[in-house]
């Protein structure tokens, strides 16, 4: 195989040490060194001084956990290029498994060219991104939190949620909040709800007619109290967010385009709130360049089917892992982009619902929306819908070809002919 670059190193990570093997190509002949560091900063500096004294021009590492991040960072400031790998392209012979192996083997595939970098977001993107996901964990746990809430109710044969949709709301907090304290009779408790309540106050009663005990109030005060608590993080967070952006917009070169702009860009996408804009540019980035295509795009998000062909006959295409952060907000998108009337993504979900399933058709819709988000990075140019009647636009062949095949599945053979005064 074709030697590429002639001083490489690869990296073997793990939580305690580092295997590095130095791959060096002198008369002809292949030397390789390997040296194992421990990754306080103290051994990552060495690590870093060992890898310039040898020369490497590349040192290529796998994507182990956050195991890879400290070591990243400190390597950055190196005269190499750094090359991060998914760790199921780099995978060793099996049953040649040990940590000075896979440190040579890494080395090996570095010096043919073989590995693959994977995107690397620079600081104030990696700030954002981990504060977006920080801020999506704790609104996962804070439903956790109510559906606890509601566990707890139903034991004490409160049927609160059934009369109520929300009951962290106005209403239902005022509930909660009474039974904490003691309070006991369901007319007095229904009387704290507001007049626009769509249930009865009869129905309510009925709903608040329970055994509610000191041992279920001490966990409803357990869990309101981590709700308002997750609530004031995420709230600390929004602020910090909103300043880290600040800080990206002051450090964009003159010719990109602020960062409050490609907000609302992407805010013009149906079902594509402020919030979502802004993970998607943690997620994805500003500069579309890396992505050759919007495929390209589709493929890393893991939002295009797989591959797995074999003797002529194809099995399993199911969604790739790609980026689960990414995909699931995108899913999160379709689901609100089709419910808007007279929409595209309206139109394309009903259209491949009846085919495919729901499922299936949700997921298209997420990728039709990340190719648009694509396009709108790239090109910088506004969303545009291309209305809900798309598929009633096609051509007539297209609409003719369609409809054969339904009959044809249906079990009739048909044969088109055009009448001579059709338009």
């Amino acid at each position: 195989m074709e030697v590429l670059h002639t001083r490489v190193a690869g990296l073997d990570l793990h939580k305690a040490t580092v295997v590095a093997c130095v791959r060096r190509i002198e008369g002809g002949r292949t030397m390789r060194e390997c040296r194992t560091f421990e990754t306080t900063t103290a051994g990552l500096l060495a690590l870093l001084d060992w890898l310039t004294e040898a020369g490497c021009t590349h040192v290529a590492m796998e994507a182990t956990g956050v195991y890879w991040r400290p070591v990243w960072n400190l390597l950055d400031g190196g005269d190499f290029t750094l090359l991060l790998a998914n760790a199921a392209h780099v995978k060793n012979v099996p049953g040649r498994k040990t940590d000075l192996n896979d440190a040579m083997w890494i080395a090996d595939l570095a010096a043919c060219g073989l590995v693959k970098a994977s995107y690397v977001p620079d600081r104030p993107q990696h700030e954002l991104r981990s504060l977006l996901r920080t801020r999506k964990q704790f609104q996962r746990e804070r439903t956790s939190h109510v559906q606890r809430m509601q566990k707890t109710l139903e034991e004490a044969n409160i049927k609160l949620d059934s009369v109520i949709c929300e009951i962290v709301g106005v209403n239902g907090r005022r509930i909660l909040e009474a039974m904490i304290a003691g309070e006991r009779d369901p007319a007095r408790l229904a009387a704290l709800t507001d007049r626009r309540l769509k249930a009865s106050r009869t129905a309510l009663q009925e709903a608040l007619h329970g055994r509610l005990t000191d041992h279920h109030r001490f966990l409803l005060r357990l869990h309101l109290g981590q709700y308002d608590a997750l609530g004031e993080a995420i709230r600390q967070i929004d602020d910090e967010v909103a300043a880290a952006v600040e800080r990206i917009d002051a450090e964009a070169p003159p010719a990109q385009a602020s960062f409050p702009a490609l907000i609302a860009l992407l805010c013009t996408i149906p079902g594509v709130s402020r919030l979502a804009a802004l993970t998607i540019l943690a997620e994805v980035g500003w500069d579309m360049s890396r992505f050759p295509t919007d495929g390209h795009l589709l493929a890393w998000a893991g939002l295009c089917p797989g591959h797995d062909e074999s003797a002529g006959k194809r099995r399993s295409s199911r969604l790739r892992k790609g980026a689960p952060w990414l995909k699931t907000l995108m899913v999160q998108c379709a689901w609100a982009a089709q419910r808007k009337k007279g929409s595209y993504y309206q139109a394309q979900f009903q259209h491949l619902r009846r085919q495919r399933g729901p499922q299936k058709a949700i997921c298209a819709v997420a990728a039709s929306l990340l190719r648009a988000v694509y396009h709108m990075l790239k090109n910088g140019i506004p969303h545009q819908d291309l209305g809900g009647d798309h598929f009633q636009r096609r051509p007539p062949e297209v609409r003719a070809k369609r409809l054969v095949t339904q009959l044809n599945r249906l079990g009739y053979d048909v044969n088109l002919k055009a009448m001579p005064n059709a338009a």
